[in-house]
């Protein structure tokens, strides 16, 4: 087996080849998404008879590890596309240097990438050759079809597809931030972190979702080549599990969140679950002061019911569980029924705070629960009837 790092490229199939990168000290993205197993920016070169394409390229600063990675299979300068899947850095941020040594190479884009292509890389126009839903090149032996598939997760974002070998190239779509594994069988948990990247990314963009996963229903897909992770020789676990997540189908389950300033939040948290795990719900429990905010997405993505319980601080909801309700409201979970807990000393405001945080969100609110400092019985009981009637909902 050919090396996966260094600068050894790696033999996907004949004549198809990874020429990216592994970054495994990478701990955050996008200033937000921790990376607990790093990261890969997966670029591949296809060998045609007469042609060769560069199919995205790497992060800055990954330049030449690509550069060293085509140069075992081929000379650089005869590349004659370099395909722009996507604009976002990550992916397109060596396009620059690539062209730089590949001096006859066209960069091949939607037309929304060429003006992308122009602000973020300085392309020349003359350099760009824009194509549309079903665009085909010819590389000789090898046939490229583009596909777009626009919000996935970005406007001019499209895929493609080499007909004669049935790959797909989707650029983030199906991607898992991690640098283990070069396919998915090798990775004994890749649906987890797949679930993680489709909450963190793509949750936002179900309908786009949908659409793109009807466009490519009918293709012959043998393997699955996104632009972060694994490559899919087993490309159907994930196809179905794309279509569930896109559907927004929830499982009879719970994500519960909190802040607990003294401990008397986690308290009436710790009720919670327990009524719950009673009335047989998949629980899950996140203390907002460690989470990892990607562990938080990735169960909400198929989560029925949430219940948030903060502290209140100085009239308002915790500033975490603030954050946590930002996030969750660019997210966009499949999340229908929603229960509140606010503990409180002398005042709150936090209960209206939170209904209001929520109404973009469409959700169903069970019950909001106010509770100053210790539950008295009723406040308890009333906290068991939030439990029963969530349990009730999810379970309908």
């Amino acid at each position: 087996m050919v090396q996966i790092s260094g600068i050894k490229a790696f033999k996907i199939i004949d004549n198809v080849f990874w020429v990216g990168a592994k970054d495994w000290s990478r701990r955050l993205f996008d200033s937000l998404i921790p990376l607990p197993k790093g990261t890969s920016y997966n670029a591949y070169l296809v060998i045609g008879s007469e042609k060769i394409a560069l199919i995205d390229t790497v992060n800055p600063g990954f330049e030449k590890a690509l550069e060293d990675k085509i140069r075992d299979v081929v000379e650089p300068r005869d590349i004659d596309y370099v395909i722009m899947n996507h604009a976002e850095p990550d992916h397109a941020g060596a396009i620059p240097y690539i062209l730089g040594i590949a001096s006859k190479a066209k960069l091949i884009t939607t037309s929304i990438g060429l003006k992308m292509a122009e602000i973020f890389y300085g392309v020349p126009i003359e350099r760009i050759f824009v194509v549309k839903d079903g665009d085909k090149i010819s590389l000789g032996s090898k046939t490229l079809r583009f596909i777009e598939a626009p919000m996935l997760h970005w406007p001019e974002t499209m895929f493609t597809y080499l007909e004669e070998d049935g790959i797909l190239f989707t650029c983030d779509f199906f991607g898992a931030h991690l640098a283990e594994g070069m396919f998915d069988d090798e990775v004994e948990d890749i649906l987890i972190h797949a679930q993680r990247y489709w909450a963190e990314i793509m949750m936002p963009f179900r309908f786009s979702a949908l659409k793109a996963l009807e466009k490519i229903s009918n293709l012959d897909v043998r393997i699955i080549a996104p632009s972060h992770g694994p490559i899919y020789r087993n490309p159907k676990k994930i196809l179905s599990k794309y279509f569930e997540w896109a559907q927004g189908i929830a499982k009879e389950k719970v994500t519960i969140i909190y802040t607990s300033m003294w401990g008397y939040t986690e308290k009436v948290v710790k009720l919670i679950e327990s009524e719950l795990i009673k009335q047989g719900i998949h629980t899950v429990v996140y203390n907002l002061a460690y989470v990892d905010i990607g562990d938080i997405a990735k169960d909400l993505a198929d989560s029925k019911a949430l219940i948030i319980a903060t502290p209140t601080v100085i009239g308002f909801a915790h500033p975490l569980t603030m954050l946590a309700m930002y996030i969750a409201k660019l997210l966009k979970p499949p999340v229908k029924y929603v229960g509140l807990i606010t503990l409180y000393a002398w005042g709150t405001n936090a209960d209206k705070q939170l209904v209001n945080a929520l109404k973009e969100l469409g959700v169903e609110i069970m019950d909001t629960v106010n509770i100053n400092v210790t539950p008295t019985d009723n406040d308890i009981k009333r906290v068991r009837e939030l439990t029963t009637k969530i349990a009730q909902k999810i379970k309908e």
